[in-house]
């Protein structure tokens, strides 16, 4: 008989690893999410924010890789909310925004990374 028995439902370490980097990658960007918008209630220091977050987000949608092209597209979004948001009728809606953008990408990493530490567990 078999010493080694190959366990059910146990991830594979490049599916844990994807996971653990999603769980970061999400949870960064949601608290840099909430700090972009603490900074978009600044006068001179939202509109620089804002700018510089759409030019990097633009820089990575010209990327060749799919997904710089959706973290691009994620980021010039943000940016233009930022923007957007030194427009006094649209403030709060690009506030709403942004504060949903930034508890949904901090759910997701959370849940992730809740993932993560489970299917370690269960490797061990």
């Amino acid at each position: 008989m078999n010493d080694i028995e190959k366990r059910d439902n146990i991830p594979s370490t490049s599916s844990l690893s994807k996971l653990g980097i999603t769980a970061i990658s999400y949870t960064a960007g949601g608290i840099f999410l909430f700090v972009l918008q603490a900074f978009a209630g600044l006068r001179g220091i939202g509109l620089i924010a804002g700018a510089v977050v759409c030019a990097v987000g633009i820089m990575s949608l010209l990327s060749k890789d799919k997904t710089d092209k959706k973290a691009g597209a994620i980021i010039t979004g943000a940016g233009a909310l930022v923007l957007l948001s030194k427009i006094p009728l649209i403030t709060p809606v690009a506030a709403t925004l942004l504060s949903i953008g930034a508890v949904g990408l901090l759910a997701l990493g959370i849940w992730n990374g809740i993932k993560f530490f489970f299917g370690l567990k269960k490797r061990s």
